[in-house]
């Protein structure tokens, strides 16, 4: 009868030893991972367009533009804040140029999944050694749409990398150019004319490729032309208050 009861007793002390092992062996999982400390996360202020015009870079004007901005934006449930299109004009019919970086406001800005795109105009166009140093955060990683999409890339089929702009890299207009860079400031569909485009994935087989916002010159303004040329017609979207 004793050697039944240490063996019963002993039998109950190996399973409670058990159960305590098996819990410090199996922590509970935290329910969220924490965000690493590095990383700035901030309010939905930047993305490229989902769609194009649908008339290449006939986009009605820089009212046009900013409208399709606003229409996309809303759709996401960001329709309170004033969206404007990331497009410079150029000086014809003696209108001055527009900058695009005097559209968009102050910053910062970040995408749809709140990744810090750049924190204010200077930083997102390098305009001292040290911004330009850091460089902003444009890329085919970040640059998504307002859907939180990525956009096709270079090596993508098909590729639209190509995002219009009519942009120096500094943001401004081409000035005293007689050549056109914005199809006649984003009014015509023609298969001639041109407007200069960034590539959002930075990507290319020359120098300029890698700009973000001032890559190239299209082959055309019409639809066809671009998508020729490797884009799709989209442009970039910033919250400007």
């Amino acid at each position: 009868m004793q050697a039944h009861r240490k063996l019963l007793s002993g039998l109950a002390l190996l399973a409670l030893s058990g159960a305590a092992l098996a819990q410090t062996a199996a922590p509970a999982a935290p329910a969220t991972a924490p965000l690493p400390a590095n990383r700035e996360v901030g309010p939905f202020s930047f993305f490229v367009t989902s769609v194009g015009s649908g008339k290449g870079a006939d986009l009605g004007g820089l009212a046009g533009a900013d409208a399709h901005c606003q229409k996309l934006a809303a759709a996401v449930g960001a329709g309170n804040k004033t969206w404007r299109a990331y497009l410079s004009t150029q000086s014809w019919d003696g209108k001055p140029a527009i900058h695009a970086r005097d559209r968009i406001g102050t910053g910062p800005w970040f995408n749809v999944k709140g990744a810090l795109i750049a924190r204010n105009v200077g930083h997102l166009h390098g305009d001292d050694l040290e911004e330009s140093r850091i460089g902003n955060a444009v890329n085919w990683t970040t640059a998504l749409t307002e859907q939180g999409q990525s956009v096709k890339r270079a090596g993508d089929t098909p590729n639209e990398h190509d995002i219009l702009t009519g942009s120096q890299p500094d943001g401004r207009a081409f000035v005293n150019e007689l050549t056109d860079r914005t199809c006649k400031n984003y009014t015509s569909s023609a298969e001639d004319g041109g407007v200069q485009v960034g590539h959002f994935d930075r990507t290319g087989g020359v120098h300029t490729a890698l700009s973000w916002n001032s890559a190239h010159v299209s082959r055309g303004c019409s639809q066809p032309k671009l998508v020729s040329t490797g884009g799709a017609g989209y442009f970039y979207c910033f919250a400007a208050k």
